[in-house]
């Protein structure tokens, strides 16, 4: 009976998850350095050291590979449930504060650069009408906002309603990217000092005097 040898080394079994998760990470830092339409299944394979056949087994296609990796990924965490159980000033249920879940938002992105690259590699790819997150995308404006807009949040009284907000929110969502995008270059800033500097700008004092 053979046994294992250096040149055929036993095979190492691995759970489903454990497998997804490795094919979703190496997806992940292949599509941030080289954009969706510059890699294959066959690289990401290659990098997991498995089969085609055994990555395609877990996501389907090359398309299905991609929505996993940007829902399961980017958008799966740092939400405003997680703001709402980090027991930060501004996150309980009766003094949920905008400003306090961005500021969250922001440190929580400087912690997961990998994903800040993907996500903003793929913001620009899927301006082409044929990119398989294109429609998502263009809507991603409108759906964050109808996310944000199912919450409580405690806003100054000049404001008659939330909806009143969503200029700000759109606002300081395309400072974020932009912000992002220096973040990601060299020499690379402090984006929690950037964020820091520009905060006042789209909430300012005294509107949001302790709504902060």
């Amino acid at each position: 009976m053979s046994t294992p040898t250096a040149s055929h080394p036993k095979r190492i079994r691995k759970s489903p998850e454990e497998r997804r998760r490795e094919i979703l990470d190496a997806a992940v830092h292949l599509i941030s350095e080289r954009g969706y339409n510059g890699i294959s299944v066959q690289d990401v394979a290659d990098m997991v050291g498995v089969t085609k056949q055994g990555v395609l087994r877990y996501i389907g296609s090359k398309d299905n590979l991609l929505a996993m990796v940007y829902r399961d990924n980017y958008n799966v965490d740092g939400n405003v449930e997680d703001f709402k159980v980090s027991g930060l000033p501004g996150s309980t249920a009766d003094d949920l504060r905008l400003p306090a879940y961005l500021r969250y938002l922001v440190d929580y992105n400087s912690r997961r650069r990998m994903l800040v690259q993907l996500f903003s590699v793929l913001q620009v790819e899927t301006f082409n009408p044929g990119h398989p997150l294109h429609e998502e995308f263009a809507d991603r404006q409108n759906s964050i906002w109808r996310y944000y807009s199912s919450f409580n949040w405690r806003i100054p009284p000049a404001f008659s309603s939330f909806d009143d907000v969503r200029p700000t929110v759109r606002k300081a969502l395309e400072a974020m990217d932009g912000m992002q995008l220096r973040w990601l270059r060299e020499p690379a800033v402090d984006l929690n000092e950037e964020w820091a500097e520009f905060e006042p700008l789209l909430f300012p004092s005294p509107l949001w005097d302790g709504y902060r």
